[in-house]
Formats: structure tokens, C-alpha cells, sequence
């Protein structure tokens, strides 16, 4: 990590003695900070990518009603996929200690932000305000309300803002131990319906954002510090303080502060003015200059990221050091099953853009990007799937399939005669039978080829960090060596046409060109207990963000 710029407080310190040094299989390595809820700690994935940890404090894991409730947080903040939140990587609710664990963001708040380096301009705030509210749109859209968005709870990275901590405050708010007089939110921040402890809705975050606004573009909070019982009259009873604001942000900012919920602007509504801004116009972005040459900086001071731990030493050559698998435990609230996360991915070098005709897979990608190595088992798989078929046509039977994963129980498979032939499955529709629906139409988009998308849990996290994943390069879609794919001809494609298609017509290469105009395309688990049929939204120029469809089948048994 490059040196810190002059007066720029370090992005992490020292674990003390009394910190833990693991937490759900992750060890621990610094504290990035602390909070009224918990303790924040830098950790990183069996594959060396950093994460950011947030275990809580002692008096909310005793409560039990607390507990109820961050499951159930952490189980709709699983669902939020913006580009402008920290996604969700790992979680244990019902651990000792509860935590969650986010995605690593390389960048300060905008709290140290604007005490390092003073009140942002216009064409910074600008841009910000929007990305923020497109976040807020992701977390309200799973049925979550921030309640302590503040400029503590904003990241900056170089792209762009970072809302974290969603749906953790709303679980302490609402438990039984608020009623001791622990408040939870930040009253410079709150909207009055929660200070007076109304029910709180999306209009709340709004009259947060504004807050937010106001503090970096004039270095003051509109309803000022002090006290938190003089900051909480104020929201109710007073008006904003918007003198010190920029003339060009009084209306927008004002328009967030109305005290009546109904008069703030919805999110669309607030990115809408952005892009119709004279200082921005139709389209706000995080180019190189969006933010004050010291803010970038600063966040350069940052790293793309803090120095991964060593991996312990190899052990000899028959017995390899194998990597820590996390602790990852299933929310009670969820009714999908948890994913392993810290699976090692056999993902090789190769592009995964398909054979040879020798079985080598095929060049590096441009990018660099990494992929798996299919084709030689492909290639035996067409080998197998052709012999069984003519022999199967010999024999006067139906045409079956027997590849290479051992046959089912209960499917209705039997031997082949007495001969002690084994076993093989029926044909697509009856292997197809039992999927029932687990997750719909789920939309959700990959920022960059270091984020892979989750097909089990339907969700976006870091590379290498699902054990059933559709990752993607600069140009295609990578699944693992151990998936099986299939694209289908027209615009539809059912489960059995699926399984029928990766019986006969398995891929190799999933390219987006092949993919426009949402043809889908479909992926099995090793397993083969679960489906995922996927549709190509967008894909940016360049290895940009990628945005996809997805509808996951499940089969017990």
C-alpha cells in the first residue's frame, strides 16, 4: 500500500488484545473501524480478496429479538445488488458474535473525507448525490430502509460512492432493547417521523441524503452537531440551516428536508435533477476529475486494496496444505440453502472460449482475464454421449445418455440387462422432472470481471467466492469446470429443454455476441439438484459492468 498523503488518518490499525483474531473461519488482520453497533475488521477470503467484517456488540447479540431481526436484515440486504453498495459476501446470525461480512471497498468515508480535505464542489456533490440515490433504490427495492445513512456510511471509491451498513440499523432499531433508551441512527441525520419514532419509510433515507448533501458541500450539518437532544428539536421544529450550501444545491437539498415525508422527491425523482443540472447534464459520471485532485489522492493512498496475508507454506507433495473453509451459517429467515463460500474454483488460465480439436483450450484473452479450462472434458463428454447413443440404437432401445456423473437414485435409471452394464439416466424430460421454481426473474449486474454473479444464493459477490458461479471476461461468460451449459436456439427455453440440450448440445463458449437481444442461456450445478436459466441484459464496451436475468430451478433429492 502506498503511503498515506499528509494528515490522512490510516485506513486500518492494529488489532488490540481483546479483539477477536477470527471470526467465522475468516482471521482477522486490522480493525478498519468501530460504531455504535460494532467492530469493523479487515479479513480476507481463502482466495486472498479482502473483505470487510462487521461483528456486533455484545448488547445486541444478547438480545433475542435482535438476533430475529438481523436475520432477517441480513436476509433481504443478501438481495441488494446495486453497483453503489458494498455487496454482502458472508453472514452468521445465529454465531455467538453475529456478523456480516461486505465486499472490501479501497476508500475513505466521505466523513473523512470532508475533515481531511474541507467541503466538495458542486460537480463532485452532484454525482454523488445520484449514485447514493441509486443505492438507496437497490436497498429499498428489497424491502429495506437504511435509517442511519449517513456521510460515516459512504465510501469513495474511484468509481464512485459506496452506502454500507444498510438493514443492520433497522434490526437494533426495532428490537426490544431500543425501549432502554439506546437510540440508534445519528440525529444530525434522522428525519423527523424517526425522531419522534414514527414509522419510518424510503422518504427517511431522502431526508438523509439531503442531510448528507448539505454537510459535504458546506462542511456543516443543515441541523448542526452538539447535543443529540438540541439536534433532534431541530429536525422536528426547525427549518434547515442552508446558508453556508452552494446556491446551486439549495433547491435540491431543500427539497430532501421537507418535513412532511410526502413532499421530499422519490430517488428517480432526485436522480432525474441531477442529470437535469446545468453543472452535470444528461449524463453524471465518475470520470478521472469528478472528485478534487487531494480527494483522489487520498483514495489512491488507499490501494486497490491492503496487501493479502501469505498462504501458509505447501506441506509435501501427496498432501497439500488445503485452504480454511469459512464457517458460513444459514439464516433461519432464509429458505434457500447456504453457499460454501472459500471453495478453491478450477477456473485454470485458459479463456474457456472453447476446443481445439485437440482438447487445449484456447488462447488468453486480451484482458487477462481468467477462465476455465473445459474442453477435455467436454471433449470426452461428446465422446461418451455419442458411443452410449449408437449403442443404445443397437440394441433397439431408447436413446439414453450416460456421462460422466454417476446415475441418480430415484430417477427410474436401471442396468443394462444382466450384463453389469451401469446404470444410465432417462432423457431430458424425465430428467427434467422435480425442478420446481427457487428464485425469478432476479436481475443482477456484475460491475467488473472481479465479481462473478452467485447462482445458488442469486446474488453478485467477489470473484472466487460461490461455489456454483457464472463469472464473465471482457467478451464472455465463464462458468466452473464442473458446470454444464447449454444456449438455446430461439427465444424460450423450459428446464427439460435445457437439461435435453446440455445432454446432446453441451457449449463451451459463452460469448456475448452470441447471447444478444436476452437470448438465454442456461447453466446446471455439478450437483445437478439445481438449473439456472440466464438472459443477457447488457454488457458494457471494454469488460464493464454486465447485467443479466436470472431464474434458478431446484430438485430435491
Amino acid at each position: 500500500m502506498s503511503a498515506q498523503p499528509p494528515g490522512a488518518q490510516p485506513a486500518r490499525t492494529a488489532l488490540s488484545p481483546d479483539d477477536p483474531r477470527e471470526i467465522g473461519g475468516y482471521r482477522l488482520h486490522a480493525r478498519l473501524g468501530a460504531g455504535g453497533m460494532g467492530v469493523v475488521y479487515l479479513a480476507y477470503t481463502p482466495g486472498g480478496r479482502p473483505i470487510a467484517l462487521k461483528a456486533v456488540r455484545e448488547e445486541f447479540a444478547a438480545d433475542p429479538e435482535f438476533r430475529e431481526r438481523f436475520a432477517q436484515e441480513v436476509a433481504s440486504a443478501r438481495r441488494i445488488h446495486g453497483l453503489f453498495t458494498a455487496q454482502v459476501v458472508d453472514y452468521g446470525v445465529d454465531a455467538r458474535t453475529p456478523w456480516l461480512a461486505t465486499a472490501y471497498v479501497p476508500g475513505p468515508t466521505l466523513q473523512q473525507v470532508v475533515q481531511r480535505h474541507g467541503p466538495l464542489p458542486v460537480r463532485t456533490v452532484l454525482p454523488l448525490v445520484a449514485g447514493i440515490a441509486e443505492a438507496l433504490q437497490g436497498i429499498h427495492g428489497v424491502g429495506v430502509v437504511h435509517r442511519d445513512l449517513k456521510p460515516a456510511n459512504v465510501l469513495i471509491a474511484a468509481d464512485g460512492p459506496r452506502v454500507i451498513d444498510f438493514g443492520i440499523a433497522r434490526a437494533a432499531d426495532e428490537a426490544a432493547l431500543t425501549g432502554t433508551g439506546l437510540r440508534i441512527g445519528t440525529a444530525a441525520y434522522m428525519a423527523p417521523e424517526q425522531a419522534l419514532g414514527h414509522p419510518v419509510t424510503p422518504a427517511t433515507d431522502v431526508f438523509a441524503l439531503g442531510a448528507l448533501a448539505a454537510y459535504v458541500s458546506c462542511g456543516t450539518a443543515p441541523f448542526g452537531n452538539g447535543p443529540e437532544a438540541a439536534a433532534l428539536y431541530r429536525v422536528v421544529h426547525e427549518g434547515p440551516d442552508l446558508g453556508r450550501v452552494p446556491a446551486g444545491l439549495r433547491e435540491l437539498i431543500g427539497h430532501c428536508l421537507a418535513k412532511n415525508p410526502q413532499d421530499r422527491p422519490t430517488t428517480v425523482e432526485l436522480i432525474a435533477a441531477v442529470h437535469a443540472h446545468p453543472a452535470v447534464g444528461p449524463r453524471p459520471g465518475f470520470a478521472d476529475d469528478w472528485l478534487p485532485h487531494p480527494v483522489s489522492d487520498d483514495i489512491e493512498g488507499y490501494g486497490a486494496g491492503p496487501t493479502p496475508p501469505p498462504l501458509p507454506a505447501p506441506g509435501p507433495a501427496s498432501a497439500p496444505t488445503p485452504f480454511p473453509t469459512p464457517t458460513h451459517v444459514q439464516a433461519t429467515v432464509t429458505a434457500s440453502a447456504a453457499t460454501p463460500y472459500g471453495r478453491p474454483h478450477p477456473r485454470g488460465d485458459g479463456t474457456g472460449t472453447g476446443s481445439t480439436g485437440t482438447g487445449a483450450p484456447g488462447p488468453l484473452p486480451a484482458d487477462g482475464s481468467r477462465a476455465s479450462r473445459r474442453a477435455p472434458r467436454r471433449g470426452r463428454r461428446l465422446l461418451v454421449t455419442a458411443l452410449v447413443a449408437l449403442l443404445a440404437l443397437l440394441a433397439g432401445g431408447a436413446v439414453v445418455s450416460y456421462l460422466d456423473h454417476p446415475p441418480e437414485e430415484g430417477t427410474g435409471a436401471g442396468t443394462a440387462g444382466s450384463s453389469g452394464a451401469p446404470s444410465v439416466r432417462p432423457t431430458a424430460p424425465s430428467a427434467a422432472a422435480g425442478y420446481a421454481p427457487a428464485y425469478a426473474n432476479t436481475e443482477l449486474t456484475s460491475p467488473d470481471a472481479s465479481y462473478e454473479f452467485d447462482l445458488r444464493a442469486g446474488k453478485v459477490v467477489p470473484e472466487e467466492t460461490a461455489a456454483w458461479y457464472l463469472a464473465r471476461n471482457a467478451g464472455a461468460f465463464v462458468v466452473s469446470e464442473e458446470s454444464d451449459a447449454f444456449i438455446a436456439a430461439g427465444d424460450d427455453l423450459s428446464v427439460a429443454d435445457c437439461v435435453k440440450g446440455i445432454e446432446t448440445q453441451p457449449v463451451t463458449t459463452l460469448p456475448f455476441a452470441e447471447l444478444a437481444d436476452e437470448r438465454p442461456f442456461c447453466v446446471r450445478s455439478a450437483d445437478q439438484k439445481d438449473v439456472a436459466i440466464v438472459r443477457l441484459v447488457e454488457a458494457a464496451a471494454g469488460g464493464g459492468s454486465v447485467t443479466v436475468t436470472v431464474d434458478r430451478h431446484h430438485r430435491e433429492g
